[in-house]
This record gives C-alpha cells, sequence and structure tokens, in this order.
C-alpha cells in the first residue's frame, strides 16, 4: 500500500485523514524491534477479543499504545519545531489541505 506522504514526511494520508509516520530518527533495527512488538500486542489484542478476555484486551491494548509511542506515532510529536500536531485530523481541515488538494489532481 502506498500512501500519499505530506512533504515534510511528519503524516501519511488514508481515506482523508492524517495519520503521524513513525520517527525517522529510530535506528533500523530499533524501528524493526519495535513494529515486531506492535504486531506481537495487535494479535494479543485480536486473541483477547476472541477469547472475550477483559483484563488480556486491557493489558495488549496498553502493549499497542507503548510500541506506538515508542515509534513516536503516538505521544509527544517526535519533530522538535513547535509545529503542532494533526495526528488523526482530516487533511481537508489541516494546513496540508492544499497540497493534498494537488497531488489528488495530478493522480487523477
Amino acid at each position: 500500500m502506498n500512501h500519499p506522504v505530506t512533504p515534510d514526511g511528519r503524516y501519511f494520508v488514508v481515506r482523508g485523514r492524517l495519520w503521524r509516520c513513525s520517527d525517522p530518527a529510530l535506528s533500523a533495527p530499533d524501528r524493526a524491534r519495535l513494529v515486531k512488538q506492535l504486531m506481537a500486542a495487535r494479535r494479543g489484542v485480536r486473541t483477547a477479543l476472541q477469547n472475550g478476555d477483559e483484563a488480556s484486551l486491557a493489558a495488549a491494548r496498553s502493549d499497542v499504545q507503548s510500541a506506538k509511542v515508542a515509534l513516536g506515532e503516538r505521544g509527544p510529536p517526535w519533530w522538535t519545531d513547535g509545529a503542532p500536531d494533526h495526528n488523526r485530523r482530516l487533511v481537508r481541515n489541516s494546513p496540508y489541505a492544499a497540497w493534498f488538494a494537488r497531488s489528488n489532481d495530478a493522480d487523477e
């Protein structure tokens, strides 16, 4: 899947919504380890849902959150210029609206 990435590399767009990219300063081994942890946590969520295990579900969701924060996808922004975080916002209601409109026009 290729999703458009904002020119500053902070977000990618899925179905018109901005999602924060992982911190590009992470080393490849660290990123791989964290992605592996994230995928295991997501499998834990699926298993807990299938088993109706509320305690395991809460723990697995906490593990997902921790991995996403470590990757820089949630929590404090990984950039240091003081720009606000637009994570999970509609791209049309963000400073990236004009860029997205232009990039969609180019795709047609």
